[in-house]
């Protein structure tokens, strides 16, 4: 599988690196998070990262304005599983290079996404790196297993928290997965034992092969 970079022509379809951001004061609170031990976490907001002077410059700038919350997720991940999306962009912000597996929500077609069609882009570390609405994403990869990742995640405020009360009107609806995150499942995922939707088929891309 090839890595594409997030400065590289293949990533305009997909989103977008925002200049004129400091970061070294988020990545600092970042780095006071310890790790886990294995697997991934993640919190959609998280009090010390939002009490960076970057928060305000990405609500105001970046999201023109809109309730925001920056969460992160970390730890250790080389595997597809699943992919997400939202109604809106996501921001993305790595103390270390990161690698973003994506596809095109166009992709999507009957309800099955081929993981054939997905590409890897990595992101250096402190780029702020804008993931478009349209872009399917998951759980970021990490580029060194003895360092894993921290990726600062910046979405609307109440995104990826509590899902909605909902009874399914149409095949979209059967996708929700927490509030505003719609979710397509890989059979081997974890996610998918849980009851998500199973719509990713093909191969459940490991980039450590």
């Amino acid at each position: 599988m090839k890595t594409y970079s997030v400065y590289d022509p293949e990533f305009r379809a997909y989103g977008k690196v925002l200049e004129g951001y400091d970061t070294a004061e988020l990545l600092d609170a970042m780095r006071a998070i310890p790790l886990p031990a294995e697997g991934t976490a993640y919190e959609p907001g998280i009090a010390s990262l939002e009490a960076c002077g970057i928060f305000a410059q990405l609500r105001d700038g970046a999201y023109g304005g809109m309730p925001l919350q920056i969460g992160m997720c970390w730890g250790h991940n080389t595997k597809l599983n699943c992919l997400e999306y939202h109604r809106d962009s996501e921001i993305n912000i790595g103390t270390e290079p990161f690698i973003l597996l994506l596809a095109k929500e166009e992709d999507f077609v009957d309800g099955k996404l081929d993981t054939a069609k997905v590409k890897a882009f990595v992101a250096p570390a402190g780029a702020v790196v804008e993931v478009y609405a349209t872009s399917l994403h998951y759980a970021p990869c990490h580029v060194d297993a003895a360092a894993g990742f921290r990726v600062a995640v910046g979405l609307p405020l109440g995104t990826n928290t509590d899902k909605p009360a909902l009874t399914p009107r149409n095949a979209e609806d059967k996708l929700l997965w927490a509030r505003n995150k719609w979710l397509i499942a890989h059979a081997e995922s974890s996610e998918a034992a849980q009851g998500a939707y199973v719509g990713l088929v093909g191969e459940n891309i490991d980039i450590a092969k």
